[in-house]
């Protein structure tokens, strides 16, 4: 059995999780027949659809779509960063409002400073976490930077008892001042980050992940429940949604 993760309640700053951001090879498929595109909701997109699942990801999409999209997703890896840049836009339009696709992303924490942020990410209404989650990829070197010449004060927040640990680290490596720039008060960011179970909940997430699909690097896709062996950058993953009839 691979060995859960134990590196947000259990660890200092400096540990990590045990996955990378891994490289990709190609892994082709049989072409398929086109699906036929499927009408979205009188009052909006599908891509504009967003609904939490019970695994604690969020679906953008028809739920009922042909071809269904996990991602398993860490805010602090730059591979995931660089997938969000390239495919967010092609991917609503040419997949996502067709109906034919959907796309579920599942946050996968790898340190302290990811589950921090993932948690804050988690906060907000389903209707604005795919926004939040795309800007916080675009600005990821931003988020970096506040770790610089903080390590002292983000280990001692790592020593508080947990309701005080993530908003002390939040405050350490300035988490709260990037997402109160982007609209949420210290308020809300207090209350979120002292609720141990939104840390711990990410925590159970990433373990299952690990154990049920074996996850060891980010992005991982699953296509309809199975993972996409070698496939973890966005023109992989479109040659891929193509080949298999959503085009």
């Amino acid at each position: 059995m691979t060995r859960s993760l134990r590196i947000v309640l259990l660890s200092s700053l400096s540990a990590l999780a045990l996955a990378g951001c891994g490289d990709t090879k190609t892994d082709p498929a049989k072409e398929q027949e086109v699906i036929a595109k499927v009408a979205a909701p009188a009052s909006k997109s599908w891509s504009q659809t967003v609904t939490r699942t019970a695994e604690g990801g969020y679906v953008m999409g028809n739920p009922d779509a042909s071809i269904k999209i996990i991602e398993f997703a860490s805010l602090t890896c730059p591979h995931c960063a660089e997938f969000s840049k390239e495919s967010h836009e092609e991917i609503k339009r040419d997949f996502i409002d067709t109906g034919r696709v959907s796309l579920e992303v599942r946050n996968f924490i790898r340190d302290p400073l990811d589950a921090t942020a993932a948690a804050v990410v988690h906060c907000v209404p389903a209707e604005r976490y795919y926004p939040l989650l795309e800007n916080v990829f675009a600005t990821q070197e931003e988020l970096y930077e506040g770790v610089k010449g903080n390590e002292g004060a983000a280990e001692a927040a790592m020593k508080l008892p947990p309701a005080q640990r993530f908003p002390a680290l939040a405050k350490a490596l300035k988490i709260d001042q990037f997402f109160q720039s982007r609209g949420i008060s210290a308020e809300q960011l207090s209350a979120c980050l002292g609720k141990v179970e939104n840390i711990t909940t990410l925590e159970k997430n990433t373990n299952a992940a690990i154990e049920k699909y074996q996850v060891q690097g980010t992005p991982t896709f699953l296509i309809n429940g199975q993972v996409a062996e070698g496939v973890a950058t966005w023109p992989l993953l479109r040659d891929r949604l193509r080949t298999m009839g959503a085009r």
